[in-house]
């Protein structure tokens, strides 16, 4: 049986091609190719610096504490999402905490941070950090969110690991205009790929500075920002601070060089799979993913909710019977704190309601550019046949 994922990469000659010259050159690493890859990357999203580490969670991570996250701090961020986006908080020492999500679009409901907020600072807890994180690949209500932080006084990181090429109010993401740090995930079935790899970007100089020496070890072999020592000893580096092994290496950039090449090309064919999914599955009892007026997706992931009241299985054996039809749908997903590893630290179930309705009707159904309209007419009559029974 022919196996459909829910999401693959999309890999031509050119970027093969671009991946075997890295190979033949100098240079596999700390080369030239990962500073071009960062400047395609901020330039095309319209940020004044981007920085390229090895993968969305480093990136997440050294964003936090380029935003002086640290022990005892807050971090608040969506239930809905994958476990990276509050582990970064929790590496820095903070603790994390999760606003629920707004039930159209499923990303973090702003009307409840503000609610949250406002109790917040009455009580003296308020967040250092906000991540909001484009689900799917359609973008927050970042204006929204970034008002309240202007009002409240946090930073804000956007996690758009699903969202690169999409848009936001007619802007592409990733350019900063409402948040201090966006990140971007590049893994195999993200919207193009470095293998593993991820990138931050921002306008702000100092705070690329910052996350730069934080990637590869603290160090730096700047003449300006290296210690004074003796004229007489070598000192071609120097580590000024704590930092981490989070590079990328020049075989991914090269790749992630090649990709971005087809970044449109990519998000306009997710688009045109979720409009056929729209019209072929309107039929059946499932709700479609809805989309803000305001917002161009990237469509990382072609979300259906199951109308449970109105058919005979659970979630669990519609997500069954599409695995044995050779169709890998997923789960997009489980709220965070539902984690046993999140429940140690008190989080219990009731925590995010809308979230966790959400989480019992939910199912991913393939979406990637190469999905044939063939492989999709599969990927329906199974889901109509799963529904059916």
């Amino acid at each position: 049986m022919t196996m459909i994922p829910y999401g693959r990469q999309d890999i031509n000659q050119a970027d093969i091609d671009a991946v075997v010259e890295v190979l033949r050159s100098d240079f596999l690493t700390q080369g030239s190719v990962v500073p071009a890859f960062e400047k395609v990357v901020a330039t095309y999203c319209g940020a004044q610096h981007a920085v390229a580490v090895n993968s969305a969670t480093s990136a997440l991570h050294i964003a936090c504490l380029a935003l002086g996250v640290d022990k005892g701090d807050l971090v608040w961020t969506t239930p809905v999402t994958f476990v990276a986006s509050a582990n970064c908080a929790l590496y820095c020492g903070a603790t994390v905490d999760f606003i629920d999500i707004n039930p159209n679009t499923y990303n973090l409901s702003v009307e409840l941070l503000a609610e949250k907020l406002f109790i917040a600072k009455k009580a003296g807890t308020l967040p250092k950090v906000v991540i909001p994180v484009h689900l799917c690949g359609q973008p927050c209500d970042m204006a929204g969110i970034h008002a309240l932080s202007q009002q409240y006084g946090f930073k804000i990181i956007e996690d758009a690991s699903h969202a690169i090429g999409g848009r936001y109010k007619g802007e592409l993401i990733g350019n900063c205009r409402y948040s201090d740090i966006t990140v971007f995930s590049f893994h195999p079935v993200k919207i193009i790929t470095t293998g593993e790899g991820g990138m931050a970007l921002t306008n702000d100089e100092s705070v690329a500075k910052e996350m730069r020496l934080l990637r590869s070890h603290g160090i730096s072999s700047s003449a300006a920002e290296m210690c004074p020592r003796p004229p007489e000893e070598i000192w071609n580096y120097q580590q000024i601070g704590l930092g981490f092994n989070y590079r990328m290496t020049d075989i991914q950039a090269a790749l992630g060089l090649s990709q971005m090449q087809r970044v449109d090309e990519f998000v306009t064919s997710r688009h045109a799979i979720a409009k056929r999914y729209d019209q072929r599955l309107s039929s059946l009892p499932v709700q479609c993913p809805w989309q803000h007026a305001d917002s161009y997706s990237g469509y990382h992931l072609y979300v259906i909710r199951l109308r449970l009241g109105e058919i005979n299985k659970t979630q669990r054996q519609v997500y069954e019977v599409m695995h044995a039809a050779g169709v890998r749908v997923n789960l997009h997903y489980i709220p965070v704190y539902r984690q046993p590893y999140y429940e140690q630290m008190g989080f219990r179930a009731g925590h995010c309601p809308q979230a966790e309705q959400y989480y019992s009707e939910a199912i991913s159904v393939p979406m990637y550019p190469a999905l044939t309209w063939g492989q999709q007419d599969i990927v329906v009559h199974a889901l109509h046949a799963a529904l059916a029974e």
